[in-house]
């Protein structure tokens, strides 16, 4: 295991808490305390996973984020004190695959990173072996398991493992009304809870990438106070 984890926060403590029980699990961790220094070494160097705090001195974890998801793809899990839900929409709206609140058991955290590196390497690793193809088109919005890809009229639509497996789940269930707590705990591998708006976050996404009016979409359509359905 030698995975390059980013860890950017302006508590020394809580950084060096963190990079400790990385390097201890085998990760080669870069630790920053300042927002720059680590957006600096993220577009210059090859990243596996990004930990970033949400409030620091110089710029803040939502911009750190939205920069690197303008050329990366890998897990970005926020760090915050604050405990207000529109701060956690707002970071996965804009890419962030995870979120926890300080104070926090850093045990809770590489369970965290373990768990979005292990999605990240399944639906971006193709097997050299691998020889058949799970791909599903529906009117023109085509999806393959097996190579990550993802293209909307020919056009490639580049979407993170979680918006990923979140399209691929609907695409597969196609016809069906699929419930947030169904499609939650079969992507996040979680127990959901009533108060989580993670997943209508994450369908807020996936509709502005496939260029979706929000009051009539095409593709994934609400059923409201039930779920979330794609038409065969």
């Amino acid at each position: 295991m030698n995975e390059t984890i980013l860890i950017v926060d302006d508590e020394k403590e809580i950084a060096d808490l963190i990079e400790l029980y990385l390097k201890n699990d085998g990760y080669d961790v870069k630790k920053f305390y300042s927002g720059i220094e680590a957006l600096s070494y993220a577009e210059k160097n090859a990243v596996d996973l990004a930990i970033l705090d949400v409030m620091l001195p110089d710029i803040d974890g939502f911009h750190i984020c939205g920069k690197i998801r303008e050329k990366h793809y890998y897990p970005i899990i926020m760090l915050t004190a604050k405990v207000e839900e529109n701060d956690k929409i707002m970071g996965l709206a804009i890419g962030a695959d995870d979120y926890i609140t300080k104070p926090f058991n850093p045990l809770e955290v590489t369970a965290r990173v373990k768990a979005q590196l292990r999605r990240y390497m399944k639906y971006n690793t193709v097997g050299e072996s691998e020889k058949t193809v799970e791909e599903i088109d529906i009117n023109g919005l085509v999806i393959n398991k097996s190579n990550h890809k993802c293209c909307l009229y020919d056009k490639e639509i580049i979407l993170t493992p979680i918006e990923f497996s979140t399209l691929w789940h609907l695409c597969l269930n196609r016809g069906k009304v699929v419930s947030s707590e169904e499609l939650y705990e079969a992507v996040w591998g979680e127990k959901y809870l009533d108060s989580n708006n993670t997943v209508m976050a994450h369908i807020a996404r996936l509709r502005e990438k496939l260029g979706e009016p929000a009051r009539n979409p095409r593709f994934i359509k609400t059923v409201w106070g039930v779920g979330y359905k794609i038409e065969k």
